[in-house]
């Protein structure tokens, strides 16, 4: 078995679940077992299929195999595209 973490957060609240997980489990497989998903509307409304996700902030596939003790993100859309934003500001 492996110990891992799935984690989430929004502006007003973040929540890390432990997970135990089976061997050669992938990140999807993680996230479905977690139960992090129904509690998030925003996760709830969107296909698992296509989240953006990373382990300890390095963006990674779904498919990837979990290792003990891999810390699991999954992440917000952005709300504006960086490059665009400072185009903006540099305009002002």
């Amino acid at each position: 078995m492996i110990n891992a973490e799935v984690v989430y957060a929004t502006p007003e609240r973040q929540i890390v679940m432990p997970v135990t997980l089976p061997e050669n489990c992938s990140v999807i497989d993680a996230i479905s077992l977690s139960g992090i998903l129904p509690q998030f509307d925003e996760l709830v409304r969107q296909d698992i299929a296509s989240l953006n996700v990373g382990i300890f902030s390095i963006p990674c596939a779904l498919d990837r195999e979990v290792k003990q003790g891999d810390r699991i993100e999954i992440y917000r859309p952005l709300r504006h595209d960086p490059k665009e934003a400072r185009r903006m500001r540099a305009k002002k």
